[in-house]
């Protein structure tokens, strides 16, 4: 069994539909997703606010890498352009976890190495998995005690939207 926290973000184009659009694509893959949030942007750059979500997926036939090719060719799907770091984008998925893997891998590091300290990520991921962890620093901590280790800044800028996200088949 191959399960996975899947973040996924949008600030261009009809931001809603483009996270719809990772739900239609995954299909029966998609077992959960949380409400929709919108943030500030993270990386100093001007630029719309991001809709997030969390979907977690499983699939006995999709490894962690294949995870990640699937990430990548929804946001290629969604014309997703990767000129400016931190930039405004169509799309982004990105893996959390996957399994329980650790991986050092520069093309698929796992977990997520700034997971642990983005809002956007925690606050919805709370939503669909409360008693979900995450490995920080080789110590497995509650994803609910990380949120509240941030900043209250940080929390205070995810907040819920009224937008709804269809699981195919649901």
């Amino acid at each position: 069994m191959t399960r996975a926290v899947l973040s996924i973000g949008s600030n261009m184009g009809d931001r809603v539909a483009n996270l719809q659009a990772v739900l239609d694509g995954l299909g029966s893959k998609a077992v959960a997703t949380s409400a929709v949030y919108s943030t500030a942007p993270w990386g100093g750059i001007e630029q719309q606010d991001f809709l997030n979500a969390v979907v977690v997926v499983n699939d006995p036939s999709v490894d962690c890498r294949g995870w990640l090719q699937i990430g990548h060719a929804l946001e290629a799907e969604a014309e997703r352009v990767r000129d400016v770091r931190w930039g405004p984008r169509t799309l982004d998925v990105d893996v959390v976890t996957c399994d329980e893997i650790r991986s050092d891998d520069p093309v698929l590091t796992l977990p997520h190495p700034r997971a642990h300290e983005r809002a956007f990520v925690l606050v919805p991921w709370l939503d669909v998995d409360p008693a979900a962890t995450l490995p920080v620093d080789g110590e497995s901590t509650p994803i609910g005690v990380l949120l509240d280790a941030l900043d209250e800044s940080e929390r205070a800028g995810v907040r819920r939207t009224d937008f709804q996200l269809r699981m195919v088949g649901r």
